[in-house]
Formats: C-alpha cells, structure tokens, sequence
C-alpha cells in the first residue's frame, strides 16, 4: 500500500471513531417525547400517533366534543376504529392529562 493509501485508510478509521464517538451524545439529545392529551389535542396531533389517521383523529375529537374529556386513557377504544391492538401501540404515548392520586 503506497503512502497515499495509508493516508486516505487513516482518515477514513479517525472519521470512524469520532462518528461512533458522538452517536450516544446525539442518541441521548432526542430524549422522550412529551405524550398526547386525547382530551386538549388537535386533530392535526393526534394523527401522529402510530395508525391513526385523519378520519379516526378527527373521531376521537368528534367522540369527547359529543361525550366529554377521557378520564382513562382505555375510554379512546369507544371510539369507532381504535380496537385494542391500535390501543396496545398508542397507549404509552398518549394521557388524559395530570393524573390524580386515589382518594
């Protein structure tokens, strides 16, 4: 391997190590999204929720404008197209607001 060679293949190996060196800062920046309130968000919010669309976003608005504020996250399975396993994907990303202790 001529001296050019060796050059190009240590660049590339210090172009490594400083990229796998800055990935867990980068990694441990993004953090933890802030979960949905069902019961304040648009319909434009919700559907960035994991299979929830725009006809089921605009329902669960439809369904608390019509039945009032969600007090368990679970209510959101009354709404028509949200059976379990949508509920199984979405229920750690969304909440009904500040939980209150058991009385």
């Amino acid at each position: 391997m001529t001296t050019v060679g060796h050059k190009v293949l240590a660049l590339g190996l210090a172009a490594a190590i400083v990229a796998l060196a800055l990935a867990p800062a980068y990694a441990q920046q993004a953090g933890p999204k802030a979960k949905i309130n069902i019961n304040t968000a648009p319909a434009s919010e919700l559907e960035a929720l994991p299979r929830i669309g725009p006809t089921v976003a605009q329902r669960i608005v439809d369904f608390r404008t019509k039945n009032g504020n969600f007090k368990k996250v679970e209510e959101i399975m009354k709404v028509q197209g949200i059976g379990e396993k949508i509920f199984d994907e979405i229920k750690d990303l969304i909440t009904v607001g500040a939980e209150t202790a058991p009385k």
